[in-house]
């Protein structure tokens, strides 16, 4: 991806331009705080929107993870150096990879102006930028919305569901028009636990099936975003005569695109529960090894999948699906509080312990 919107800059192609409208709304809905104050605009781009922050009195950090774009960035804001008084820092960065580190500790306003549709895991950037965020500070996001889009050009925008996701967690969700663009002002994170919620009534089955803890290479937790509004983990009903691992690995697979072997994974447990009067069996399957990256393969199923901080789970502003609770209260025991109850039968020595979680607490 970076290589493309590297090029992309190369070639000398723009952003759409900043709206007077956008300046507007920002001038009222963020203004610099008296005495001065600091900004951070992500994906920066071309750097208008930072520059025009800078020249409104903040101190800004623009932050993007093209060479090209922060090139042309620069060389912008050296032509305009009669008339802007302070100019931003730019810094090459990658908001999902990258550490932080080279940002500031506190900043009055985070923007995200045309980026955060291309940002993947976007509840865990979120909530590391909200942490940078000082306590009267604000989050906006500019973004072109679903509805007022080419189906062609779906991918640089929201829908009314992301929308939503994207103002959960906050105590102040605001949402204006900047002609066609959504611009959205969030103030006051509240990290409120996270709540378990069910996905409607199943169609009669003998509910067996497999929930399954996956983590990348720095310990984070794979999550669907479902159509049916919880977070859950990959998984399903097992095929007949299938086992627990089995399932397990072929759902993972027909969900994400993720392969794995049933000899690499692990049956922890067998956690039953029951849902509208059904008994439900859930195995609690974990998997150590993986190919592939994360990919939407059932759209009708789940919007996304996500890399989730195993330590935010405790204060996700959204649901986790019930089984897939459970599951993880197996694999990090006393994680989540105030779980539905369930009857967990152990199978392997190790079902109640998890080396990242414990080099994390």
């Amino acid at each position: 991806m970076t290589d493309v919107w590297d090029a992309h800059y190369a070639a000398g192609k723009n952003f759409s331009a900043l709206r007077d409208t956008e300046r507007s709304l920002i001038a009222e809905h963020a203004p610099v705080p008296e005495g001065g104050g600091r900004a951070l605009d992500v994906g920066c781009g071309l750097g208008e929107l930072a520059r025009h922050l800078a020249e409104s009195g903040y101190e800004v950090d623009a932050v993007d993870f093209a060479p090209t774009a922060l090139d042309r960035a620069a060389l912008a804001a050296l032509d305009r150096s009669d008339v802007q008084p302070a100019t931003p820092v730019y810094h090459l960065l990658d908001i999902e990879r990258d550490g932080l580190d080279v940002l500031a500790s506190a900043y009055d306003l985070i923007t995200l102006r045309l980026s955060w549709a291309f940002v993947h895991d976007r509840t865990r950037v979120m909530n590391r930028l909200r942490e940078r965020l000082r306590p009267d500070g604000a989050v906006c996001v500019i973004t072109p919305v679903a509805e007022g889009v080419a189906d062609a050009k779906r991918s640089i925008a929201l829908d009314e569901g992301e929308l939503d996701v994207l103002c959960a967690g906050w105590g102040s969700a605001e949402r204006y028009d900047a002609d066609g663009l959504a611009f959205v002002v969030l103030r006051d994170p509240v990290a409120a636990p996270v709540a378990c919620a069910g996905k409607k009534r199943p169609t009669p089955h003998a509910l067996t099936g497999a929930g399954v803890v996956v983590t990348d290479t720095v310990g984070r937790i794979l999550l669907g975003w479902s159509v049916r509004g919880v977070w859950e983990l990959p998984g399903g009903k097992n095929d007949p005569g299938e086992g627990f691992l089995e399932a397990g690995v072929r759902e993972l697979a027909e969900e994400t695109g993720l392969r794995a072997e049933p000899r690499g994974a692990r049956l922890l447990a067998l956690l039953m529960d029951s849902v509208h009067g059904i008994p439900r069996l859930t195995g609690a399957v974990r998997v150590d090894a993986f190919t592939g990256e994360p990919t939407v393969t059932e759209p009708e199923l789940v919007h996304r999948w996500e890399w989730h901080e195993v330590a935010d789970l405790p204060t996700l502003p959204q649901p986790l699906f019930t089984p897939s609770a459970h599951v993880i209260d197996t694999v990090w025991p006393g994680l989540l509080a105030g779980l539905p109850p369930v009857h967990r039968y152990p199978v392997t020595a190790d079902s109640r312990s998890d080396p990242a979680w414990s080099r994390g607490k």
